[in-house]
């Protein structure tokens, strides 16, 4: 999302459906998967080349979420691959890093994290709004959104590369094969599909009724695509494999999708809603709403813990990160940033390090996961967005700021 000023507390908690425990089968998902939809997105289909990635490679993969890994996933929890400090081989050697997109002041800070002191601060396209691990993990791209680029950084030194044009990269997934990039147009109301390795436009999927479509997280079998449209009081369900929209889901009026994240059994998607101060609940096998949870003002970013156990929400306009539990679906701790504006980021490798971006108060916050204590404010450039830590545990990324299989 763009800042647009701090935003206020939307109407009451609607009534939610009662807890279940995090770690149940994913089997009868693929199962009872089958929707009956009709399409309702359009699109067109290019050959041009954006430009040559360089540093991303992309090899054989298998086509279905959950995968099993060499270093062993659950087919019961999602997130099992990343656990604390569970590196790919493919990351041990990157350096650990925080990489911080200063939106308004066109720039990127490095922040090492344990001296909490930036290392490296270089220029990028106008607008960048995020850092988004590669499907394979050897590049972190800086999505440019008014700058119509991406630009690469090499994550074992840090070292930034020449950008790449791709037409408005608001954010960015990876289709759960990895064989595309999903760019969001957020302004051009597209999600364009595009060859992982070299950035070529595959296809362009048109969604008009998603008005500011932003964030999005998949179904445990990777099948569907949910994502948010800020604008438009919404959500579209997108079918991967043939492209297309299937399903337009209004919310409740007024109300302003944000970020996107799916429970580690997989029976649940959590999008934070700045307007309405919480998260609404939806099913992954029907997409219909099945409740909301109340957490605090300006809702915005979603991360799990290491554990898997938890999910960190950041209030943004409340200064404070929610602590809901998997298990029980209740806020079950809420610290304090006193004058804050956490936004985005995510979990240090260990699981002990929360990383914020501090939207409206050019900072970077470092929280203690085991205390809820705030360890560092480091000041940053202008309108901090899309931090991303790395490296980060797991086989692989969906995009966004480390969305980790």
């Amino acid at each position: 999302m763009k800042p647009h000023g701090r935003d206020g507390v939307g109407p009451p908690r609607e009534a939610g459906v009662t807890g279940r425990a995090a770690n149940r089968a994913l089997a009868p998902l693929v199962a009872l998967l089958l929707l009956a939809l009709s399409a309702c997105g359009g699109g067109h289909r290019a050959d041009s080349p954006a430009g040559t990635a360089g540093t991303s490679t992309v090899g054989t993969v298998t086509s279905v979420l959950p995968q099993k890994s060499s270093w062993g996933a659950d087919p019961h929890n999602v997130y099992a691959a990343d656990g604390p400090r569970d590196l790919s081989p493919v990351v041990r050697g990157d350096r650990p890093l925080i990489y911080v997109p200063n939106s308004e002041s066109n720039t990127v800070d490095e922040i090492d994290p344990h001296t909490y002191r930036i290392v490296r601060h270089f220029d990028v396209g106008v607008l960048p709004q995020h850092v988004i691990p590669s499907y394979d993990l050897r590049t972190l791209w800086v999505a440019n959104d008014e700058g119509n680029s991406l630009t690469p950084i090499n994550p074992v030194t840090g070292v930034p590369g020449p950008p790449i044009p791709v037409e408005d990269p608001y954010n960015m997934y990876y289709t759960p094969d990895g064989r595309y990039a999903v760019v969001v147009a957020e302004r051009l109301r597209r999600l364009d599909f595009r060859d992982a390795g070299t950035m070529k436009l595959h296809y362009s999927l048109s969604v008009p009724q998603c008005a500011g479509v932003n964030h999005a997280d998949y179904t445990a079998d990777g099948r569907y695509m949910l994502v948010s449209c800020e604008f438009g009081s919404s959500m579209i369900v997108v079918d991967i494999a043939h492209e297309r929209v299937v399903k337009s889901m209004p919310l409740r009026p007024g109300a302003s999708p944000q970020d996107v994240k799916l429970s580690p059994d997989g029976r649940l998607f959590y999008v934070a809603d700045l307007n309405y101060a919480g998260l609404w609940e939806i099913s992954p096998l029907s997409f219909k709403l099945v409740g909301f949870l109340k957490t605090g003002a300006g809702a915005h970013g979603l991360y799990p813990s290491r554990d898997d156990r938890f999910l960190y929400v950041s209030d943004r306009s409340e200064g404070a990160v929610s602590v809901v539990s998997f298990a029980t679906r209740q806020v079950v701790k809420t610290w304090t940033i006193p004058g804050g504006s956490p936004d985005m980021g995510n979990v240090s490798a260990s699981g002990n390090v929360l990383w914020l971006s501090g939207r409206y108060d050019g900072e970077v916050y470092a929280i203690d996961t085991r205390s809820g204590r705030l360890l560092a404010r480091i000041p940053v450039g202008q309108g901090p967005h899309g931090l991303c830590v790395w490296p980060q545990p797991g086989r692989y990324s969906l995009g966004h700021t480390g969305i980790m299989r």
